[in-house]
């Protein structure tokens, strides 16, 4: 019996429970979480406009029917039916603004993100066809998670790359990820130097504006806007980029002598020595003595770097303590000085190309190094210590030198080795492209011209599979615009052309994005485009296209906060802006504004001492002493009359005139005064 009254006496304590909280068991609790889950599911779908509770009792919708997606109510005001339920509500609802309560949607539709930068089809200079749009329709991919810096795929639903059928093979055999076109953050300048890591998400650009600019795909907005710029050298631009193997930092050459290296984030790490220029023996320097040209990370070494320099040097470096390991120099047909404009490894270091300022292009062994190791026994010493000491040299085996293998005094812009190792591609300034077999380079495979180029850095690069070569040309003033061109290895022909309104400059395909990035830019200003193509790419621009960035709001504004302290010591006082009207009312006044005669020559001059205009206080250190001493007057406070009146007595000794006028005139004679003429009548 007892335990009978103890579950009725539990029983009631639960329904008093329910009837406060809402809340009878835990079946109900569990409910209310499903109801949580739900709605946090669709957080990023857009918002179903639904009735609310009284509009649902005034258009007389059941109440009482069951709607999984409606909030659960715990306690609801004036349930019976009050008449002031409405005015209460009101009430609340007037202490909130008007967007209480409304998600934002913060992804748009990827149709239409890519069907608004979808390129035009119509290409400058081309006659290739054009890229067909996949009919077949394959299974979508997923959408991206709640989360802004998810990974996951964005590209196109509906179509993806097992759908290409052979129709679409045969229109478009290379099937090139040049269908869309996104325009990253501007610059100033021209954009003259890419890079992305391996991973593919971090973007590198350095331009003409001596700025560099860091992009991350994975937190980046659809406004493509970079997270961080960087000066690596203040009044030098940018001339290469190149990050290590691993991605976790970076080398940058500008228009200084010196180079520098950051980490992922952009921290500095380290700065190179300047050579010292009155060193004739640039194997005796500790670095360059003119402005770098290029720089490249080793492809498989992290703590290896190389840089070339005008000074006619290529100087490979430890990225780790930023010391300078070995100095490479090349063979000049004469004696003297020649730029080397750009440098290259191959896809294993193996191989360092380097073009010259005057047309030769050199190719150099790093594997048949050879000189001193700086080991000592079995304790080895530190390692700045160990490269000082070491002594390696790299030479260049025969036939690695080919003489004029661009116009003499036209720099070779870039080189590109292929991973096949005996395929080299060389840019030049004389409007050439040319392709070389390592094997035999006394002549070039194949040569194409008529590619105009007014930038040094104009770069060229390999396609993934290596079947084409793509660089850019530059913009003509009264011819057309600049382009990027893709040029067949095979074939020895060009295949496509895609025109932009400025210059292309540093080109880069990405291979595990299949993303074409190239640095463009004018006199107006530059940006980094990216080419891509939603059923060929992946991750990349793909994962921030339509992330829409956050909405501007007013309330976001917030004035300056002044303190006002009249109480204040007069030293911590700030002096207060003049009114305008006072300081017009000081310009009208001529001579509290020390306001000269007009036509004078002081009129034209500054203002100087005392507030005069066309005087100096002496401010240099020897006036000051002289004027301390005695020995230099102020020529303001001279008195010109006195000076001159103190040789009157002594006037007879300095007589301009000869001896004669003494003995014949011997008393001054001077003219009478004109008298004026009075006019008769008047």
């Amino acid at each position: 019996m007892a335990s009978d009254e103890e579950e009725e006496e539990l029983a009631q304590l639960r329904a008093q429970r329910s009837q406060r909280t809402g809340v009878a068991d835990l079946r109900g609790l569990q409910q209310k979480q499903k109801h949580a889950k739900t709605a946090a599911a669709s957080y990023f779908e857009e918002p179903v406009s639904r009735p609310s509770t009284t509009q649902r009792a005034v258009v007389g919708l059941d109440m009482d029917e069951d709607d999984e997606d409606a909030p659960a109510i715990v306690d609801d005001l004036n349930a019976d039916g009050d008449e002031n339920a409405d005015l209460q509500h009101g009430s609340l609802r007037a202490e909130f603004p008007m967007a209480f309560g409304q998600q934002e949607s913060k992804i748009e539709s990827l149709e239409s993100v890519h069907a608004a930068r979808l390129r035009s089809g119509s290409e400058a200079g081309t006659s290739a066809p054009q890229l067909a749009q996949p009919t077949a329709a394959a299974p979508a991919r997923s959408q991206p998670g709640s989360d802004d810096g998810d990974d996951a795929d964005a590209s196109a639903p509906g179509v993806s790359s097992s759908g290409l059928g052979e129709e679409d093979l045969q229109l478009d055999p290379y099937m090139l990820p040049v269908s869309h076109e996104v325009a990253l953050e501007g610059q100033g300048k021209v954009v003259t130097a890419i890079d992305v890591d391996h991973s593919g998400s971090r973007l590198l650009a350095g331009s003409r504006d001596y700025g560099l600019r860091m992009f991350d795909f994975n937190g980046m907005k659809s406004d493509m806007r970079s997270f961080r710029r960087i000066e690596p050298s203040d009044g030098h631009p940018v001339h290469a980029v190149s990050l290590s193997p691993t991605g976790d930092a970076f080398l940058v050459a500008t228009g200084s002598s010196q180079i520098k290296v950051y980490d992922r984030d952009g921290k500095e790490r380290g700065v190179s020595l300047a050579g010292d220029m009155y060193i004739r023996d640039l194997r005796n320097t500790k670095g360059h003595i003119s402005p770098c040209t290029h720089a490249q990370w080793h492809p498989t070494d992290r703590y290896t770097g190389m840089t070339s320099s005008e000074d006619g040097s290529i100087r490979v470096w430890d990225t780790w303590n930023v010391l300078q390991k070995t100095v490479i120099k090349p063979q000049l047909a004469k004696p003297g000085r020649i730029a080397v404009t750009a440098c290259a490894y191959n896809h294993d270091g193996g191989l360092i190309g380097g073009g010259m300022f005057d047309g030769t292009l050199q190719i150099w062994d790093v594997k048949g190094k050879f000189g001193t190791a700086a080991s000592t026994g079995v304790v080895m010493p530190p390692k700045p210590q160990m490269i000082a000491k070491q002594d390696w040299r790299y030479v260049s085996g025969g036939g690695r030198v080919m003489r004029n293998a661009h116009e003499p005094s036209t720099e070779i812009t870039s080189l590109a080795f292929a991973s096949n190792g005996h395929s080299l591609a060389s840019r030049g300034a004389d409007e050439t492209l040319k392709l070389w077999d390592l094997r035999k380079l006394k002549a070039p495979v194949h040569a194409f011209s008529g590619l105009p180029t007014i930038h040094s850095e104009t770069a060229c690069c390999f396609s993934p599979d290596e079947s084409l070569i793509l660089t850019g040309t530059s913009a003509q003033r009264n011819g057309p615009g600049g382009a990027l061109l893709f040029f067949d290895v095979n074939k020895l022909q060009l295949v496509r052309r895609i025109g932009t309104v400025g210059s292309v400059v540093a080109v880069h395909w990405h291979a595990r994005l299949n993303q074409i990035f190239m640095g463009t830019g004018d006199k107006s200003g530059g940006c980094v485009r990216g080419l891509y193509d939603p059923t060929l790419s992946e991750r990349g621009v793909l994962l921030c296209a339509a992330r829409k960035p956050r909405a501007k709001d007013s309330l976001d504004f917030e004035a300056p906060l002044v303190i006002h302290t009249p109480h204040a010591l007069p030293m911590f006082k700030e002096a207060k802006q003049i009114r305008k009207r006072k300081s017009e009312r000081d310009h009208d006044d001529a001579v509290k504004y020390h306001k000269p005669e007009v036509g004078s020559s002081a009129a034209t001059l500054g203002r100087g001492a005392a507030g005069l205009i066309g005087k100096t206080g002496g401010t240099l250190l020897t006036q000051y002493i002289l004027k301390n001493h005695g020995m230099l007057k102020n020529p303001a406070e001279e008195d010109i009359r006195a000076a001159i009146l103190r040789h009157e007595a002594h006037a007879d000794e300095f007589a301009a005139h000869t001896a004669a006028y003494n003995k014949t005139q011997p008393k001054k004679i001077f003219a009478e005064e004109e008298k004026e003429e009075v006019e008769e009548g008047s």
